[in-house]
């Protein structure tokens, strides 16, 4: 299975991106959040990425469950 990159649904604070990039890495979604916030606060640059990965990462696909095909 292909893992695809995709921005969170069911875990995001503003549009996902922290939490979609967290599922895709396997790791806690808080140490992505931080981790932008400090690049947000060291470098500056934080904000533009943020804002260019919400606008180019795909929102995550809502899955309505198993569907039964007859």
């Amino acid at each position: 299975m292909v893992k695809k990159l995709y921005r969170s649904v069911s875990d995001k604070q503003i549009a996902g991106v922290c939490g979609g990039l967290a599922k895709y890495f396997g790791i806690d979604s808080t140490v992505v959040r931080l981790v932008w916030a400090a690049a947000v606060i060291l470098a500056g640059a934080g904000l533009l990425l943020y804002l260019i990965a919400w606008v180019l990462i795909p929102q995550e696909p809502i899955s309505l469950g198993p569907v039964d095909e007859q």
